[in-house]
């Protein structure tokens, strides 16, 4: 089942500023939907980009 978070649970989630996550969505490094007006985020998407840049940084 697909766990939506919102930009507040994102931020902190990644501890990060809610204006970061703003940011990376308007330069493309994360994606997102718009539910109701509101920012949704899947937390499996989140967690699989963040496992694909740790692996970035590594090589």
């Amino acid at each position: 089942m697909t766990q939506l978070i919102d930009i507040d649970e994102l931020a902190g989630y990644l501890k990060l500023k809610r204006q970061t996550i703003y940011n990376w969505l308007h330069e493309g490094k994360i994606s997102g939907m718009k539910v109701g007006g509101v920012w949704r985020f899947d937390r499996k998407e989140i967690d699989n980009w963040l496992k694909s840049r740790r692996r970035l940084s590594k090589s």
